[in-house]
C-alpha cells in the first residue's frame, strides 16, 4: 500500500505565503498554552483567585481545546475551513483583550474558556488548509514539518516570552501578544488562503458534540488528577466516565449518515498506525518535559525563566528535526526515518538517565537535545501520514483526530511517567529522612519534592539541608527511571514503525 498520487499540483508562492500566515497563529497558540506559568504569581496577587480558581485559570484553555478539536474539525469540513479559521481568529483576538484586562478571577476564567474554544477552531482548520494548499506529498510533508515545528517551538518559547514580557509589563501583556497576530491573519488570510466551501452536507449532530466532550474532557481531567495527586476515586471515576462516553460516541457515529467523525478513517493502516505512534510519541515528550521542568527548578534551583532558557536548545532540536524529517523521507521511507529517529531518541534518553545532581546541566541538555531530535520525525511524518491518508473532504476531521491524540498523549505522559516518578521518589524518601522531624514535614517531604522544599523553609538550617538532600537525590533517581522508560518506549516505537509502516512512502 502506498500514498503515491499521480502528478499532483505543486504549490507556488501564494501557498507558501499562506503557510507563513498559518504558522504565526500556530506558534502563538502553543505559546499561549505555556506562557501563563510565569504570569500566575502576578495575576494571583492582583485578582486574588482561590486555589480552585487558579486551577481553572491554568487548565480551562487546554481542556476546551482538547474537548472541541473533533467538533471543530467536523464543523470546518462542513462550513468551510477558511471561514471557520477567520471566525476563530476574530474570537481569539477579542478574548485575548478580555483576558488581558480582566478585573476578577471569574472574568479571566471566562476569557480563558473563550480562548480555548477559539483555539480549537484554529488548529484543525489550519492543518486541513495545509493539506489543500500542498497536495503534492513531498511539499505537504515539508509544510507539515514547518507547522509542527511552529507548534513545538512555541511550547518551549512560552516561558521565555512570558519572562521577557513580565520583566517590562504587567501580567496582562502575555495575552495581548495574540492581538496583532490575529489581526494579521484576518487581513492576510483572505488573500493567501484558499477558499473552502465545505461539504455543506448536514448540520452538526449535537448529541455527538456532547458525547465527544463527555469523552475527552473527563479523561484529560482524570489523567491530570492522577499525575498531580496520585490514584484517587475521583480521578479514576473521571476516566471511566470518559471512556464510557467514548464508547457511546463511537456507536453513535456508526449509525449516522453524516457522522461528526468518520470512523472509516481508522480502516486505513497508515492512518491508524501513524496515529498510534503519534500518541505514544506525545506520551514520551509530555512526561519528559514535566520531569525535566521540575528538576531544573526544584533540584538545580533555577527560576522559571532560567529553566525556560535551558530548554531552548532542545526546542531548537525539535524544530530542526521536524524540518529535516520530510527532506530525508524523500530519499528514505517514512518508516525508516521514524524508526531511525526512535533509535537516536532512545540513546538520548539513556544519556539523560545518567544526568543528575552534581554532574552539571550539560549532560542533561545533551540528552534532551538528542532525545527530542530523534522524536521530531514522529510529529512531522506521523501527522503527514495521518492527514495525507484521509480524503480531502475529511481533512479537517483527520487533523482534529491527530491533534486530539497529541493532547491525550501529553496528558497520558504526564500521568504515567509522572506516576513512575512519584513511585520512585516516595520509595527512596520513605525511611531516609532525618530523625526528629515534625510529622507535617515528614508527610510533605514524602509526598513530592515541591512539598519537601516548602517544608524545609520551616526547619532549622541543618535539618532543612538534610531533607533537601534526601528529596533531591530521590527526585534525581526518579528522573533516571523516567528516562529509562522513555528509552524503552522509543525502542518499541522504532520496531513498530519499521514493521507496520513498511512500504508507505510520501506522494
Amino acid at each position: 500500500m502506498t500514498t503515491d498520487i499521480t502528478a499532483p499540483r505543486r504549490a507556488g508562492r501564494r501557498e507558501w505565503a499562506g503557510l507563513a500566515v498559518l504558522g504565526l497563529p500556530t506558534l502563538l497558540l502553543s505559546i499561549d498554552n505555556s506562557v501563563l506559568f510565569l504570569a500566575l504569581p502576578q495575576l494571583s496577587a492582583h485578582l486574588g483567585p482561590s486555589p480552585n480558581q487558579e486551577l481553572w485559570i491554568m487548565d480551562s484553555y487546554g481542556f476546551l481545546i482538547a474537548g472541541l478539536l473533533v467538533t471543530m474539525g467536523g464543523l470546518g469540513d462542513r462550513i468551510g475551513r477558511r471561514r471557520l479559521l477567520l471566525i476563530g481568529a476574530a474570537a481569539f483576538g477579542a478574548a485575548s483583550v478580555v483576558a488581558a484586562y480582566s478585573v476578577s478571577a471569574e472574568m479571566l476564567i471566562a476569557a480563558r474558556v473563550l480562548l480555548g474554544i477559539a483555539a480549537a477552531t484554529l488548529m484543525p482548520t489550519s492543518l486541513g488548509l495545509i493539506t489543500m494548499m500542498f497536495p503534492a506529498g513531498k511539499q505537504r510533508g515539508l509544510a507539515i514539518g514547518v507547522f509542527i515545528s511552529c507548534f513545538m517551538g512555541g511550547a518551549a518559547l512560552g516561558p521565555v516570552v512570558g519572562g521577557v514580557l513580565l520583566e517590562a509589563f504587567w501580567w496582562g501583556s502575555v495575552f495581548l501578544i495574540g492581538v496583532p497576530v490575529m489581526l494579521l491573519l484576518l487581513v492576510a488570510g483572505p488573500l493567501v488562503l484558499p477558499a473552502h466551501r465545505g461539504s455543506g452536507s448536514g448540520g452538526l449532530d449535537l448529541p455527538s458534540v456532547a458525547l465527544s466532550l463527555a469523552a475527552v474532557l473527563p479523561v484529560v481531567y482524570g489523567l491530570k488528577e492522577l499525575a498531580g495527586d496520585g490514584p484517587s476515586w475521583r480521578a479514576l471515576l473521571a476516566v471511566i466516565v470518559g471512556v464510557t462516553a467514548g464508547v457511546a460516541f463511537v456507536r453513535r457515529q456508526r449509525g449516522l449518515a453524516d457522522p461528526l467523525l468518520d470512523l472509516r478513517l481508522f480502516g486505513n493502516r497508515a492512518f491508524s498506525i501513524a496515529l498510534g505512534i503519534l500518541l505514544c510519541g506525545m506520551i514520551m515528550q509530555g512526561g519528559v518535559y514535566l520531569v525535566v521542568g521540575q528538576y531544573l527548578q526544584l533540584v538545580e534551583g533555577l527560576s522559571p525563566l532560567e529553566a525556560g532558557l535551558w530548554l531552548v536548545t532542545p526546542a531548537v532540536a525539535i524544530v530542526a528535526g521536524s524540518l529535516l524529517a520530510p527532506v530525508l523521507a524523500r530519499r528514505f521511507s517514512p518508516s525508516a526515518v521514524i524508526g531511525t529517529g526512535m533509535v537516536i531518541s532512545a540513546a538520548g534518553w539513556l544519556v539523560l538517565a545518567t544526568a543528575g545532581s552534581g554532574t552539571g546541566l550539560t549532560l542533561l541538555v545533551v540528552g534532551l537535545v538528542v532525545g527530542f531530535l530523534g522524536c521530531s520525525p514522529i510529529g512531522a511524518l506521523g501527522t503527514e501520514l495521518v492527514v495525507g491518508s484521509a480524503p480531502p473532504e475529511r481533512a479537517g476531521s483527520a487533523s482534529s483526530v491527530s491533534e486530539t491524540s497529541g493532547e491525550l498523549g501529553i496528558a497520558l505522559g504526564i500521568a504515567t511517567l509522572g506516576s513512575l516518578l512519584g513511585i520512585v521518589y516516595r520509595g527512596q524518601v520513605a525511611g531516609a529522612l532525618p530523625a526528629g522531624l515534625p510529622s507535617e514535614a515528614v508527610e510533605a517531604a514524602e509526598g513530592t519534592l515541591a512539598g519537601a522544599v516548602t517544608a524545609a523553609r520551616e526547619l532549622p538550617p541543618g535539618q532543612a539541608a538534610d531533607v533537601l538532600d534526601v528529596a533531591r537525590t530521590a527526585f534525581t533517581s526518579g528522573l533516571g527511571a523516567v528516562a529509562v522508560a522513555a528509552a524503552v518506549l522509543s525502542a518499541c516505537l522504532a520496531v513498530l514503525a519499521v514493521t507496520m509502516l513498511r512500504g508507505l512512502r510520501q506522494a
